[in-house]
């Protein structure tokens, strides 16, 4: 039961962190406990899960402060990901369905503009060009990333936003590029996205 509650505090908690909406705050094992209903002991132990993962830092009798997403973990996450999707292209590029599974999602993505759902959007775009390899161990690390790339888009919610007919240009640019199976112009492009996406967030 112990755990059950630890697991509840922990995913409650991780979840509340990843909206971006706490970067910077100092948290109270206390407050938790009463949202949840649980002693501060399942809260602790969640703190301490979140610590490990690098979100917060804990400081005996304050609290626990939510680390802000700063510039150089966003440079490490895209970089990241530029590795990851590039390498996949290759294998991508072959498959019949790509093309249109991108243009499809590009095209909801234009729908949802000025939506919370845009970022989803584009976080699928993405994951389905590395789906699309075929490539488990790939897939597993792009996956590794899901949390803090889920954490990056929400704390650059507004600037993605005010980007987004760029983005959704870009994202024109790959389909057109995976639709010709130009592997090199489809590298390049998600080079160049990635590098534009992360100095909107850091500017």
């Amino acid at each position: 039961m112990a755990h059950n509650a630890a697991e509840r505090a922990y995913e409650h908690v991780k979840a509340r962190i990843l909206t971006g909406e706490l970067d910077g705050h100092m948290l109270s094992e206390g407050v938790f406990a009463t949202e949840l209903g649980v002693s501060r002991t399942p809260v602790r132990e969640a703190f301490l899960r979140l610590q490990v993962e690098g979100l917060m830092r804990l400081y005996p009798k304050r609290g626990a402060l939510v680390v802000p997403v700063g510039p150089h973990e966003s440079r490490e996450v895209l970089a990241a990901r530029r590795v990851v999707e590039c390498a996949s292209v290759k294998e991508a590029i072959g498959d019949p369905e790509l093309p249109d599974t991108l243009a499809d999602l590009l095209e909801q993505q234009r729908e949802a503009v000025g939506t919370p759902r845009f970022g989803e959007l584009d976080a699928a775009f993405h994951t389905a060009l590395v789906e699309a390899a075929g490539n488990s161990l790939l897939s597993g690390f792009y996956q590794g990333l899901r949390d803090r790339q889920i954490r990056l888009i929400a704390t650059a919610v507004r600037t993605v936003q005010e980007r987004s007919d760029e983005i959704l240009a870009q994202h024109a640019e790959i389909v057109a590029g995976v639709r010709e199976k130009d592997v090199d112009r489809v590298e390049a492009l998600l080079a160049e996205h990635l590098q534009r996406v992360y100095e909107g967030i850091v500017s």
